[in-house]
């Protein structure tokens, strides 16, 4: 029998903390679980404070199938935090600075897993401090050539630069990122970013929907070792593509909770079915088949069943 691949979710792992109380995330820590439960061996690697939210952390991700044998103490920096609030539906951060996450040791230990990952997570977030974003990018760097570098767009005002977006982009092999985030990126890397306007409404027209399609061909041509951009759409779906070829889903009607984690769920299944060899149809499956499911819960990380994650399985690979 086959080992499970390795994935490595690196960056921040933290606290939302939510009107009704305080819930485990941050997206290399959703992500990490969420591939963990689709059957890879998933390595968390981020850094908490020696705190009460640190221990507490480790205990929320205790019956979790994600790995967390090498996440890190801080004895100086404390747990991440976020305050969260929501209007319409959408949430809306204050992220507490510095925290234990902005200090990502490169350990010897850390260098071997990359070494050995068969797909390796980052984001913008965790780059924030230069602690951090020098082990982040010498970890991608790093991983050898048959190893699939997600470069997940996660742009939290002000903790996001043009060079972040530039260097990251230049190491990964993937990029996901939202359709809010579309003409941000583009903006930071100098490119033609459209009719703000066009952003402003939920519709998604044609025009928008083209813009888009060559939005991800101009990335994908201002970076050569890019293979593929995946854009999420929220309730409308996600777009795919490469430079041969392009998919869209529509989404699926999910009576949404709150949407935190969704979008982590997304790249997730699609990282998961990508080193499967999936097409873009069964990896926009995938992608909105998870995240719809985990928006439709309440916080990052709800509790899965097996009969429920076969069922989603059965349902994506029909």
């Amino acid at each position: 029998m086959r080992e499970p691949h390795l994935i490595l979710g690196l960056g921040e792992l933290l606290w939302d903390v939510l009107p009704d109380g305080p819930r485990l995330g941050g997206a290399p820590a959703n992500f990490t679980v969420m591939a963990a439960r689709l059957g890879s061996h998933a390595v968390l690697l981020s850094r908490i404070g020696r705190d009460d939210l640190g221990r507490m952390a480790l205990e929320r991700l205790r019956p979790m199938p994600a790995d967390t044998s090498f996440i890190e103490t801080d004895h100086a920096h404390e747990t991440g935090r976020v305050t969260v609030y929501f209007e319409a539906g959408q949430p809306h951060y204050t992220i507490h600075h510095p925290a234990a996450w902005d200090f990502l040791e490169l350990t010897d230990e850390w260098m071997r897993l990359a070494e050995r990952a068969d797909a390796l997570c980052f984001g913008s977030l965790a780059q924030r401090s230069q602690e951090s974003r020098q082990t982040i990018q010498t970890m991608a760097a790093q991983a050898s050539s048959r190893c699939i570098r997600v470069f997940d767009v996660n742009l939290r005002t002000p903790f996001y630069s043009g060079e972040v977006i530039q260097e990251s982009l230049e190491l990964a092999s993937v990029v996901k990122m939202n359709d809010a985030e579309v003409p941000r990126v583009l903006g930071l890397l100098g490119l033609p970013a459209g009719d703000a306007e066009m952003w402003s409404s939920d519709e998604f027209s044609q025009e928008r929907r083209t813009y888009e399609q060559q939005s991800a061909e101009r990335v994908l041509n201002e970076f050569p070792t890019l293979g593929m951009v995946a854009i999420t759409r929220g309730g409308h779906g996600s777009l795919l593509v490469r430079r041969d070829e392009w998919h869209e889903h529509p989404g699926y009607p999910v009576k949404v909770a709150d949407t935190i984690g969704a979008g982590d769920a997304f790249t997730a299944a699609l990282t998961h079915y990508l080193l499967r060899g999936a097409g873009l149809a069964t990896l926009n499956e995938a992608g909105n088949r998870w995240g719809g499911w985990v928006a439709s819960q309440a916080g990052a990380m709800p509790a899965l069943s097996d009969d429920l994650r076969k069922e989603i399985e059965t349902k994506i690979e029909a």
